[in-house]
């Protein structure tokens, strides 16, 4: 028997709450008081995976190194903790339903008719212990996506109630995060709405034990006695999460509010040392104190939901607090730019960053912005498509090779300089089938990414199908753009730079997925830095 606790955050009133912040602010402050933590997230869509699905519809999919696409909250967790995640850390109504229909085809259930209770909810229970059982964490926290309510959620909220007991009180709880609106013409903040809600998740079979409200406005001694009174919860366990600046001093608020140490007396583990948080006050204290700033300029396409990037503009707030600089990114549709307007749109930039995404729409004014950043020597960083896009720009303006472009964009084109990677070429379905997760790569000596990462080989985590057509690499060299990271397998190349420009790097795969607090990704360390050495020139 595990000896392993378990933390379940569900969510009430209304969603976007933030239990993903919530639930890594509390892992952080168990894991700085020496526990071994790990997070999970229960999605409650039918996808298999997230990676199928539009970046507006979920924002950004977020790869593991074990190649899962994965809910970005995996972000947080990573950012947060410093921790990989896997496989087992998300998981999906798709992939629960998945491995019971396929259970149910080998006949594991022996003719039994096959149910929501107890089938899908054991498939639940297994699916959340995996971690737990792995005899790596001391604590689990699993949140639980969507709204208490929700008819998708209902097989969650009943494979909680049943671990629950099953677990014990002092092996497992529930933190329910909830909404305390404030009503302007009232002049008051209104409890009802999670009196409500508790009551919802009380008629699945939970009691929460750990109330956490999310306000604009400070929760007075009243109102929290209020709350404890009508939601069942101790006063102590009526936790407050007003409105931050950063997402960053959450664990702070938390700590103040005492949610660590209420979880650790529910669970048993009273006696714990103080969390040591230095190292992330360090951050923090960088990162709210900068000493300059600079403008960095995000190509992309999905730019109306900033979530589509969210591990990119994290990783801008790391490297950031690491220069002691606040960097500025300012959003730049590539539809609504082309080779006449680009000047007027990125000319006040220290920087431009051409973000990764996928299909044609928009990729003809990712190429004019390489263009200008590669003529007027401002620092340039290509993410996936955006390396893909400098390697196009490269061969049509410089090498003159006249409609060069990717097959993912004209299958016709006469200088297919990007091309689907060969074991790509007999896959016929979208979903987990693209190039995913760590792959090594190892770096040529004395080039820009060498000195950067101060590695002759790095592991870097991947998400595309094309790739850099190395039957053009002899010319793309000789004409000045140098191949300086390759897969150490298949040759196939992951980095390309300009030697004669001041700061221009393309790679293949994607550092914003390993960036963190403690270790901000040294590429987007590096970029910040040309990019303010420029501002200042």
């Amino acid at each position: 028997m595990s000896n392993t606790k378990y933390i379940f955050v569900t969510g009430g009133v209304s969603s976007s709450l933030g239990k993903g912040i919530i639930a890594a602010s509390l892992a952080k402050l168990l894991q700085a008081r020496g526990y071994r933590v790990t997070i999970q997230k229960l999605d409650p869509y039918i996808n298999v995976d997230p990676g199928t699905l539009n970046p507006y519809e979920h924002g950004e999919c977020y790869v593991t190194d074990d190649g899962a696409e994965t809910d970005l909250d995996l972000g947080h967790y990573e950012r947060f903790l410093n921790v990989p995640t896997s496989q087992a850390n998300n998981v999906t109504t798709g992939r629960i339903y998945q491995s019971v229909i396929e259970k149910e085809r080998r006949g594991e259930f022996l003719g039994k008719t096959v149910q929501v209770i107890p089938h899908i909810t054991n498939e639940i229970k297994e699916r959340i212990q995996i971690l737990g059982n792995s005899g790596d964490y001391d604590i689990v926290i699993t949140e639980i996506g969507g709204t208490v309510g929700d008819i998708e959620s209902l097989p969650y909220i009943e494979a909680v109630r049943q671990l629950k007991w099953e677990l014990g009180d002092d092996n497992a709880l529930v933190i329910h995060l909830t909404l305390v609106p404030f009503l302007s013409a009232a002049g008051e903040l209104k409890t009802k709405p999670t009196q409500h809600s508790v009551k919802t998740l009380m008629e699945s079979g939970i009691r929460a034990d750990i109330l956490v409200c999310r306000t604009e406005h400070h929760l007075n001694q009243d109102l929290r006695k209020k709350l404890a009174l009508f939601c069942n919860v101790q006063e102590e366990a009526v936790i407050q999460s007003i409105d931050a600046s950063t997402i960053y001093d959450v664990p702070n608020m938390m700590l103040e509010e005492g949610l660590d140490d209420v979880t650790l007396k529910k669970l048993n583990l009273q006696g714990s040392p103080e969390p040591n948080l230095s190292q992330w006050n360090e951050f923090l204290t960088r990162h709210k104190n900068p000493k300059g700033h600079v403008k960095i300029g995000l190509i992309g396409k999905y730019v109306e939901l900033q979530d589509s990037y969210k591990s990119i503009l994290e990783s801008f707030i790391h490297a950031g607090a690491e220069n002691e600089l606040k960097v500025d990114v300012e959003y730049i549709h590539s539809e609504h730019i082309d080779s006449n307007t680009i000047r007027n749109v990125v000319s006040h930039l220290d920087g431009i960053l051409v973000a990764p995404g996928f299909g044609e729409r928009g990729v003809e004014g990712k190429i004019d912005a390489v263009r200008y950043a590669r003529e007027n020597n401002l620092p340039f960083f290509g993410i996936c498509l955006g390396m893909q896009m400098a390697v196009i720009e490269y061969s049509r303006n410089v090498l003159g090779l006249k409609n060069a472009n990717s097959t993912e964009m004209d299958p016709e084109t006469p200088h297919p300089v990007i091309d689907l990677m060969e074991e790509q070429k007999t896959i016929t379905h979208k979903g987990g089938t693209m190039r995913l997760g760590s792959w090594d790569c190892e770096l040529k000596e004395g080039s820009i990414v060498q000195q950067v990462y101060n590695l002759n080989k790095i592991e870097e985590r991947h998400r595309h199908r094309y790739e850099y057509n190395d039957q053009y690499r002899e010319q793309l060299e000789t004409a000045g753009m140098a191949a300086t990271g390759f897969n150490p397998e298949t040759g196939l190349v992951e980095i390309i730079e300009l030697p004669s420009h001041p700061w221009f790097v393309g790679v293949q795969y994607h550092p914003e997925y390993k960036s963190t607090v403690a270790n901000p990704h040294p590429l987007f360390v590096a970029f910040v830095k040309a990019a303010y050495e420029h501002s200042v020139q």
